[in-house]
């Protein structure tokens, strides 16, 4: 793999067939579909779907606690969709697979990114674009359900989680947990049980801080080729074992960003939590390293923008990359959440994949 690209990009489905009639209206075009039932309306956008087997089984949600959940079988050799009705609710299907959400975002645009100077482990906040990257990534997660925010111990990457969560239609308040001593958790205790209800924690670690560029830290990018040689600067930056002068090498930064996801952030996974991690270039990579199985050689050319987030499925013991999720193309009408397809790099001719979607619920 000469180049990992990480933002997918999702298509559409061909024009549906034939809808089974289970008591629902329905209106279908190229790329949607439209259910209508008992006073409520459902548009769903739909991902393309890469046909390996004969059969595909879709599960679509509406996200409401008036709304059954609904089992379509999609047959490809058909172009159809066949609704099942369920009674099984998003948060049952949710506790019988174990399955959990993880989002990885990098920080939006900070002001030495915008200066273009050697950051590392200076703590600058985002400029006014890196605000708005921030916010949009908040949109495009907007319907993905979120437990616990992991961040970095850098403002960045802080400010990027809370700005994110501004945007979450569960309007739950994101509020940092402080640890650092007995004291200062005591001081922090939320003493109401509503309202604790409504609160993420947030919780903040030096160890998925960005790697640390040493004596590189706070020089103009193009001045330090200039005079160290382009050459140089491209190994300290882009090699994977070597560290600039009294740095880190992506190496050094991966031993203590991997060891805490698997310590911390990995068993929270297990248990069912939906995870979003904000943090930095390098050390979002190393953790990417690790869930995609990545050589030192794949890694260092994976590319992380600013302010796009990335989703993954965790489900029974395995990583499963889903990309970026799109932004809902108009407002309240639909949001993407979660895609879940099981062995994608290991598929054979007759293997199932299976897709999860919500869908925002529009009253009359």
């Amino acid at each position: 793999m000469a180049a990992t690209s990480l933002h997918q990009s999702f298509g559409t489905l061909p024009s549906l067939g034939c809808v089974s009639n289970v008591g629902l209206n329905h209106e279908y075009s190229s790329g949607s579909l439209r259910l209508m039932a008992n006073g409520f309306k459902v548009d769903v956008a739909l991902p393309l779907v890469k046909t390996c087997s004969s059969r595909k089984r879709t599960l679509i949600q509406a996200s409401s606690s008036q709304a059954k959940t609904l089992d379509a079988v999609y047959n490809p050799s058909n172009d159809s969709i066949t609704e099942i009705p369920s009674n099984n609710t998003i948060s049952d299907s949710k506790k019988k697979s174990k399955e959990a959400a993880l989002i990885l975002i990098r920080h939006g645009e900070s002001l030495w990114n915008e200066k273009n100077l050697f950051t590392g482990c200076v703590d600058v906040p985002l400029t006014q674009k890196g605000v708005d990257e921030a916010i949009e990534a908040g949109k495009r997660i907007s319907n993905i359900p979120v437990d616990t925010i992991y961040t970095s111990a850098l403002i960045r990457a802080q400010m990027t989680a809370m700005l994110a969560m501004t945007q979450h239609r569960r309007k739950k308040v994101p509020v940092v947990m402080h640890e650092e001593s007995d004291q200062a958790r005591e001081w922090s205790q939320i003493f109401s049980e509503e309202t604790n209800k409504q609160c993420i924690p947030v919780i903040t670690a030096w160890q998925l801080n960005e790697r640390m560029y040493g004596e590189l830290q706070g020089l103009n990018k193009q001045e330090t080729a200039d005079r160290y040689g382009k050459d140089k600067v491209h190994e300290w930056r882009r090699s994977y074992d070597i560290p600039p002068p009294n740095g880190e090498s992506l190496e050094m930064c991966a031993e203590r960003a991997v060891a805490y996801f698997k310590e911390h952030i990995e068993p929270q996974l297990l248990s069912g939590k939906n995870i979003m991690i904000a943090a930095h270039g390098n050390s979002l990579r190393s953790i990417i390293m690790y869930l995609d199985k990545l050589t030192s050689q794949e890694v260092i050319s994976l590319e992380l923008s600013t302010g796009i987030p990335m989703l993954y499925i965790h489900k029974e013991g395995r990583f499963i990359r889903r990309g970026s999720p799109v932004a809902p193309s108009e407002a309240g009408v639909y949001a993407y959440t979660k895609a879940i397809y099981n062995g994608i790099d290991n598929r054979d001719d007759n293997e199932t994949y299976v897709f999860y979607f919500n869908a925002l619920i529009i009253t009359h």
